[in-house]
This record gives C-alpha cells, structure tokens and sequence, in this order.
C-alpha cells in the first residue's frame, strides 16, 4: 500500500512544474483550468515570480496547489497511481486541501476557489509583520511547551513537525525576546521565518471563521481514499468529520508528528511525497526509519 503526502506554505520555488508544463498536454491543461476558475495569471505569478508575488500568502498557497495537483494529474497519467494501491492521503495545512482534490473527495473547482479565498483571509487577518512564526531546532512540542508555560511565554506551537523541529507562532516582539530563552533550556537552533503572520493560532481566530463558512458550502464526495487531518492527526474516510475538522485546521496546530505515527500505526510503508521541495519527506525520516519515501517534484522523477 502506498501513501501521498503534499507540501505547504514555504515550498515555492520559481518555476515549479513549469517542465511539466512544457512537457506535458494534461499540466498545460490543468493550468489553464485553475487559472479560468481563479482569474488569476499563475504562470506568470509562478514561472516569473511577476511582482514577487509567489511570496505572498494570497498568491503563494494557490500557485502551490496548482504545481502539486499537475505534478500529481502528471505522475497518474503517465504511471497509473491506482496500480500502487493508494489507501491514504495527507498535507502539510494547505496541502491538506491539495489531498482533498487528488482524492477527489473535492472537485478542483471548488479546491482552487477555497484555497484562493484562504490565502487572501490568512493574508489579511492581522496587521502585516506584526506578528510572525519562528522554526525551533532540538525538542520535542511537549518540550517546547513547557518552556512556553514555565516562562509564561506569549507563543503557540503552530506546526508539531517532528521529534525535533517545531514552529511557533506569536507577535515579532515576542518571538525576538523568547530567542535567549529558548537557547538556554536546550534548544540548538531559533530561525525567524520569512511569513507575514502568525499561522495556525489564536491570530487567525476570525479568518477561521469566515473560512470555515466558505468550507460548510464544499460538497464532499464519497470514496475509499483516506485523509489524515491536521487538526487531530486522525485518519478519516468520513466526510462530516473531514469537513469538520478542516474548519478548525486554520487556527489550530498541525499535528505533523503524531499523523506520521498514526500513519505508520496502520502498517502503510510507502510514500510518495507530490509537490515542490522534499521538506515532508526529510521530516517524515525524522519521525519513522519505517517508510519507503519517494519524492517527485520534476519530471526527471517520474522515470
């Protein structure tokens, strides 16, 4: 059995799946679709970084789900994904959304469409650069939290990665004067990282909300596809449930960690991860030496 895991926000690169594009009538195809749904000019936002764009959460989840969904489009054309008996699949936050719509449990008309309204929601939902997120090298989220807790810290985890690497979320401020703390109770490294916002806690409270009116109308279909949630690291084939808990995924940790093990808890040993960048499949070997991982982001990679 084989499971596909899609990358999130900080994957962009420019150009991604632009030899797709050229190499393949099915990637030119699916461009064109996403960008009639859209209206937005993704080619040149992706394989010119026109305006800089690309690195603006309103454009950068949408161009990442396209490069992800034609890589994958690609792959199942040229080497018949249903061959490799694919039971689950999973995303890092907004590759989750890419799951749903190469599952087909959501049609990419409306994946594209909530994915573009998302990025614009997270864009907009707090004063830019006032608050921001910070990559932490060396313990584990539980770790983590208790030195948040013990020094009464104003910070949320916002991504559980790995044993060792954890993202936490707050004003700029405050992520400047937790660095020496941090640094002294056994963290080896404290990176800034380059967003305009504190994803995935209380500051998206109110985006949450609105997205998750705009996720209620999704019609969800039935299938055998499985999806892990980031919300609760569970793995579902029930849409209520799916649908439910994407409504709370914007606001709420990503349980990267704990839906690798339940993954591997299943007895699953293959992964294909779909998508610009390897970051997933290097985290994933950090969690579990039990999977088989394959990454395939060009077209050299589907010999």
């Amino acid at each position: 059995m084989t499971s596909i895991v899609f990358p999130g926000q900080g994957s962009q690169t420019v150009g991604m799946a632009k030899d797709y594009y050229d190499n393949f009538k099915i990637a030119r195809l699916i461009f064109e679709e996403i960008e009639e749904y859209t209206r937005l000019d993704l080619r040149k936002i992706i394989f010119e970084n026109h305006e800089n764009k690309l690195n603006l959460t309103q454009f950068t989840q949408i161009s990442i789900f396209t490069a992800s969904y034609v890589i994958f489009k690609t792959l199942d054309s040229e080497k018949d994904l249903n061959s490799k008996n694919i039971n689950i699949m999973l995303g890092h936050s907004l590759g989750e959304y890419t799951a749903l719509a190469c599952s087909d449990k959501i049609s990419l008309k409306e994946c594209s469409l909530i994915l573009k309204k998302r990025g614009e929601l997270m864009n907009s939902a707090v004063t830019p650069n006032a608050t921001g997120m910070a990559a932490l090298i060396g313990l584990t989220a539980d770790s983590v939290q208790k030195i948040i807790d013990s020094n009464n810290l104003k910070l949320e985890i916002a991504n559980d990665n790995s044993e060792i690497q954890i993202v936490i979320s707050g004003k700029i401020e405050d992520l400047k004067q937790s660095k020496e703390i941090f640094l002294n109770n056994d963290i080896k490294k404290f990176v800034l990282l380059n967003v305009s916002a504190a994803f995935h806690s209380n500051y998206m409270i109110d985006a949450q909300k609105k997205l998750a009116e705009e996720i209620n109308k999704l019609k969800f279909r039935e299938n055998s596809i499985k999806i892990v949630s980031n919300y609760d690291a569970k793995i579902y084939n029930n849409n209520v449930l799916i649908k439910k808990n994407l409504q709370n995924q914007m606001a709420n940790k990503v349980n990267w960690t704990q839906s690798i093990k339940n993954l591997e808890a299943t007895g699953e040993n293959k992964i294909i991860e779909i998508g610009p960048g390897k970051v997933l499949s290097g985290l994933i070997r950090r969690i579990s030496n039990n999977f088989d991982i394959k990454s395939i982001n060009q077209v050299l990679d589907l010999k």
